[in-house]
């Protein structure tokens, strides 16, 4: 729940073009990513940060505040606090919950988030990075020897990271595939959810919607995984990626997010700060905020925003169709029919703890310009991304207009928004 008093205003920012993993961005880290998004806001905006937090899901063994460095990197003045902030899938959204309960009236957050899938870095297995540190502690050669009979060869491995849930050791894709058998959600209706994502996007991208909220990043001047020449005949001919065994797996690298390289920003000030920004910079306020946790083997693993948005509605007596935009992260074509049927459902409502009448969902008010599916999904940057995009589309609708931002977030967690121009 919205924790902070003063009046919240949130602008759009930039971000890089999204390419998938090992390919146009395979050489960029996290930091060379993210530089030329926080400088060109800078330069941009004409105006420097009382606050950074930036994020990033996937660690690096050489610095643990990404946000201090990039900071340092971007030669932003040395007095701006920055700190780093993860939250999974939510990561950059968090990023900017958190700057909204930090800053003052009169202050500016630069906020984001960052994902380089490519450059993800190896470690050594633990045990055998714990002989190595007790090795180079000894003093003689003799006791240098004498740590041999302690090494285990089963134990000389690296750590490579995977997309999996550390306490299930199932990936994102397995669980969707869990939540989706049990609710029944068809192939086909994933596939529609997957051909409407890239539809819209093309669309967007054709009538310019993208021009200003992208900047061109070695040569890359456009998003590279959005495919204009899809169709439901191509999608359905994908075999499944998670469940290969049963037969009933439905989850396909079609109706599915793809790992992902990618940056983006935004900004979050408050009510006085607003006036530091032009008349054409593109700001709504920030109303209200939900952040959900549930259980994942009861519930689901991407199923605590169908916890979050009723509760967040019900406060506000909204019904979903008083709600003029919805923006809904696509993990997954399945997650998403899965969160609506849920939202729709009562006896989950009940659940929730929430009676207020949402009525039908509005499925022609969602992701009007593309969703993640289209877009790519670089973990720290999606909720930067997604939020940029509901900035725009809000502020070109006009006054008094509404919008509900969700992003679910591994191990059972969700944060969701709520706005309005």
């Amino acid at each position: 729940m919205k924790n902070s008093k003063s009046e919240i205003w949130l602008i759009a920012g930039l971000r890089t073009p999204f390419a998938k993993v090992d390919k146009d961005f395979k050489d960029k880290d996290a930091l060379h990513l993210s530089i030329p998004v926080v400088q060109e806001m800078i330069k941009r905006d004409s105006l420097s940060p009382n606050l950074f937090i930036w994020g990033s899901v996937a660690p690096n063994l050489g610095y643990s505040n990404l946000a201090r460095e990039i900071l340092m990197d971007a030669e932003l003045d040395q007095s701006i606090p920055a700190l780093t902030t993860i939250m999974a899938c939510s990561t950059s959204m968090m990023a900017a919950i958190e700057a909204a309960g930090l800053i003052s009236e009169e202050e500016v957050a630069l906020v984001g988030g960052v994902e380089s899938m490519s450059r993800v870095q190896l470690g050594l297995n633990q045990n055998f990075s714990d002989w190595l540190r007790r090795l180079f502690q000894s003093k003689t050669l003799a006791d240098k020897f004498s740590k041999l009979k302690d090494l285990s060869f089963g134990d000389i491995r690296l750590f490579i990271p995977s997309v999996t849930n550390r306490t299930t050791g199932l990936s994102m894709g397995e669980h969707s595939e869990i939540t989706t058998k049990r609710l029944n959600i068809d192939r086909e209706r994933q596939d529609e959810i997957a051909l409407n994502s890239h539809q819209n996007y093309i669309k967007g991208r054709n009538n310019g919607f993208f021009d200003d909220l992208i900047l061109s990043l070695d040569g890359v001047e456009e998003d590279k995984i959005p495919r204009e020449n899809t169709s439901l005949e191509q999608l359905a001919k994908l075999n499944p990626v998670f469940d290969k065994e049963s037969g009933n797996g439905s989850l396909t690298a079609g109706n599915s997010s793809l790992l992902t390289d990618g940056a983006a920003g935004l900004w979050v000030c408050g009510s006085k700060a607003k006036e530091k920004f032009s008349d054409e910079s593109y700001a709504v306020q920030l109303i209200d905020w939900e952040i959900a946790a549930v259980n994942i083997e009861k519930e689901g693993l991407l199923m605590a925003t169908t916890f979050a948005i009723p509760r967040l509605m019900a406060r506000h007596n909204l019904r979903y169709d008083n709600i003029d935009l919805w923006e809904v992260h696509e993990a997954f074509g399945s997650q998403v029919a899965a969160n609506v049927q849920l939202l729709e459902d009562k006896n989950h409502l009940k659940k929730v703890g929430v009676s207020f009448d949402f009525g039908a969902f509005p499925w022609d008010h969602l992701n009007p310009n593309g969703g993640s599916i289209a877009i790519g999904h670089p973990f720290g940057a999606t909720g930067a991304r997604i939020i940029n995009q509901s900035i725009k589309e809000l502020a070109q609708m006009g006054p008094g207009k509404k919008a509900v931002v969700s992003v679910c977030a591994d191990g059972g967690l969700g944060t969701v928004m709520l706005l309005e121009s």
